[in-house]
């Protein structure tokens, strides 16, 4: 933990150098706005990214923990704490040059935001199973619905209590407003960390929340139209207007993207390479959020229709691998900027922080009942209903923005503005620790007889994790020059997507296995390129089978003579990787097994080892290939696996020599043993030749032989 710590400290010592630099610069020069921007940027990616980490170490969510970061580096906290360099501290500058100003950021850093929430509700349209989300279209229309009239109307009634003014005033109605808006972007980041965006309940959550936004919109759209006309009656007429705009743009360019999105996906395609691809595809997420911009609705509906509309094409998971660098540097900073909004100042006052207890509580407890509840009545189960009501709770970007509309147009005073952050942060905090909680469980959400779509899992065992590597990455060629697209969406877990048009499947490999999951009508396309796979590999295999001579390859390994270097060193760092008790100057053992068990022990002593018998078996596996024992009196057993906590290494010395099945026939009397992770990469070999060169001759060996001590044999090989 204090290395955790000592990098960040470090870093913002750093930004002391530069500090004089910018005090000396005027702060309306743009050249100094751009100078603050970076360092302000600089230290977001840090903060949030550590704080992030920090968050995820304690089993809570990363987004959580990037909006706390924001909270204290943001200038109501350490942001406006005053620097060498920095006379109103990195993030007060803008609040002290425009403190009449409707958010605490500059409008550049804004910006930052507004680009990263856009990414955000893309990539998550891009990850939504347009089937699913269609099928689930009406209860999600019923679910947001219903939880913007409870939120609304509770919302308001609350504020109009505690503020003693009319239910119709401005004031009570705005905060009725803040309090529909779902944060989309921060569910989904749950739902995404869960996989569970293409569940039920998760199609559900993300279209109710578009429906409640596209709703709150209107909703903002009327009171801040009844606020400007200074009057406390409606113009109907002017309400109609509004709404029918809204959901026609709405709708209209969520049909129109749906209808050509072989025709968009047929343009990027054009570009060839996947990175362009991504980039494009972004670009037109740009263009059509500025279109719902300018027709009166959030930007992020616009990117989030645009991302629906590519989440069938065949290109879908070209674009979210491609742009998945982009989000993750993006996304942290929207987090982090959100954070920055809050201000604790205004908690002074006694009467605040009841009111803004109250309106959260009252707010948390809205969409739960709002929209869990109706959830019941569309074959969601109890578990089902509650993920809803839960998954509905936060509230976020959208929130913010009409938080900073009602600062603009004078209708929030600072203290208002305090309540409805205090219930955007509390329910930002909770509710996804919340539905992380509920999502672990792996009960299903819908009730008995909810026909999801049926996919068919087809395994193919093999007799080793060598030969099933090997098959799956002729898979992966064999899938690619067949024209689809093929992207790794789990590292960890060897899940892989596969898509061409209306095809799509997924398959994955464990150690001894590779699982495919499809639709009925693909079954017969997935036995036939797994019969040509492995056809094709025999033939490889057999033809290998002729030219392949392992014992004179073996030879070959020890014939370099010569130093290790131009100084005779390792050229790796020895010293990092073999411990000195994990030598052993005599051995007692008098044979392979033994010898290896006891080379295998004193790592597992030394806390080096996940697993003793896993290691034990994968080095006894290999030595089963063909035997370890070399030329010279040297035996390398070796082996890869994932029992190790990092590449290691154990010797073991026995002069008089035992029989290790050498290649020269000659008793054994040095005796190296080397594990390392089998899925990390590890300079296994290279260590392996390293120490080949360096006993290279009997001279070399008769001359660690005689090491007195574990620190001589150290020096040995490290000096």
């Amino acid at each position: 933990m204090k290395h955790f710590i000592k990098k960040p400290l470090f870093f913002l010592l750093f930004l002391f150098i530069p500090g004089m630099i910018l005090a000396t610069t005027d702060g309306n020069n743009i050249i100094h706005k751009m100078m603050l921007l970076v360092f302000q940027l600089s230290v977001i990616i840090f903060a949030a990214k550590y704080t992030g980490k920090l968050f995820k170490r304690l089993n809570l969510p990363e987004v959580i923990g990037e909006l706390f970061a924001g909270i204290i580096i943001g200038p109501y906290l350490l942001g406006g704490i005053v620097l060498p360099g920095f006379p109103h501290g990195l993030f007060g500058e803008f609040l002290h040059l425009n403190p009449g100003a409707s958010l605490p950021v500059s409008p550049e850093l804004y910006g930052f935001a507004m680009i990263a929430s856009i990414l955000l509700l893309f990539m998550v349209g891009l990850e939504t199973d347009i089937n699913l989300f269609l099928r689930f279209s009406f209860p999600s229309l019923v679910i947001g619905g219903l939880g913007v009239i409870v939120s609304f109307a509770l919302g308001t009634g609350v504020a109009s209590m505690f503020m003693d003014i009319p239910f119709m005033d401005p004031q009570a109605l705005f905060l009725g407003v803040i309090s529909t808006a779902t944060s989309v972007g921060i569910t989904a980041r749950i739902l995404s960390t869960r996989r569970k965006i293409n569940s039920p309940e998760g199609v559900t959550i993300l279209g109710s929340a578009v429906i409640d936004d596209v709703l709150g919109i209107i909703m903002l759209a009327i009171v801040v139209g009844l606020a400007s006309s200074g009057n406390r009656t409606l113009d109907w007429g002017n309400v109609g207007r509004i709404s029918i705009k809204a959901l026609a743009v709405w709708l209209v360019f969520t049909a129109l993207g749906l209808t050509f999105a072989k025709f968009i996906s047929k343009y990027l395609k054009t570009f060839k390479h996947q990175s362009s691809v991504g980039i494009m595809a972004f670009g037109l997420a740009l263009l059509l959020a500025g279109i719902f911009e300018s027709a009166g609705l959030a930007m992020i509906i616009g990117a989030y229709v645009m991302g629906l509309s590519l989440s069938k094409t065949d290109i879908s998971y070209v674009i979210q691998e491609s742009l998945h660098n982009i989000t993750e540097f993006f996304v942290p900073i929207f987090f982090c900027i959100s954070g920055m909004f809050v201000d604790f100042r205004v908690f002074n006052n006694k009467s605040i922080i009841i009111f803004g207890l109250v309106y959260t509580v009252t707010a948390y407890l809205a969409k739960i009942v709002g929209s869990g509840l109706p959830a019941r009545f569309f074959k969601f189960n109890n578990t089902g209903a509650m993920r809803i009501g839960v998954g509905m709770v936060p509230r976020g970007e959208v929130a913010l923005i009409i938080i900073g509309i009602g600062l603009s147009y004078g209708i929030l005073t600072g203290e208002l503005a305090g309540v409805a952050i205090l219930m955007i942060f509390i329910t930002s905090l909770l509710a996804p620790v919340q539905l992380d909680h509920m999502l672990k469980n792996k009960k299903s959400g819908v009730k008995k007889g909810l026909l999801l779509d049926e996919h068919i899992q087809t395994d193919y065992p093999f007799p080793s994790e060598e030969i099933t590597d090997l098959v799956a990455t002729k898979l992966v060629r064999y899938f690619r020059e067949e024209g689809f697209y093929i992207n790794l969406i789990e590292g960890e877990k060897h899940i892989y997507h596969v898509r061409q048009q209306d095809t799509f499947f997924s398959f994955s490999f464990s150690k001894k296995n590779i699982s495919f999951s499809t639709k009925p009508d693909d079954i017969s396309y997935v036995k036939n390129i797994m019969y040509e796979t492995l056809l094709d590999l025999h033939k490889a295999i057999e033809e290998l089978k002729a030219v392949a001579k392992p014992v004179e390859l073996k030879q070959e390994l020890q014939s370099e003579k010569g130093p290790v270097s131009k100084n005779g060193k390792m050229r790796l760092p020895l010293d990092k990787i073999l411990h000195l008790d994990c030598i052993i100057m005599h051995l007692e053992a008098n044979d392979k097994e033994s010898i290896i068990a006891s080379l295998v022990d004193i790592l597992n002593e030394n806390n080096l080892l996940i697993d003793r018998n896993e290691a034990l078996n994968a080095i006894m596996e290999r030595e089963k290939t063909m035997s370890t024992g070399m030329q010279n009196g040297i035996a390398l057993p070796h082996g890869k696996t994932d029992a190790v906590k990092h590449m290691t290494m154990a010797i073991g010395l026995k002069p008089e020599g035992v029989d290790f099945q050498s290649m020269d026939g000659k008793p054994s009397k040095v005796f190296i043993l080397v594990a390392s992770r089998k899925h990390t990469a590890e300079p296994h070999i290279q260590l392996l030749s390293e120490i080949g060169k360096k006993l290279y001759s009997e001279e070399a060996i008769e001359k660690l032989l005689k090491c007195k001590n574990k620190k001589e044999v150290l020096n040995f090989f490290i000096k």
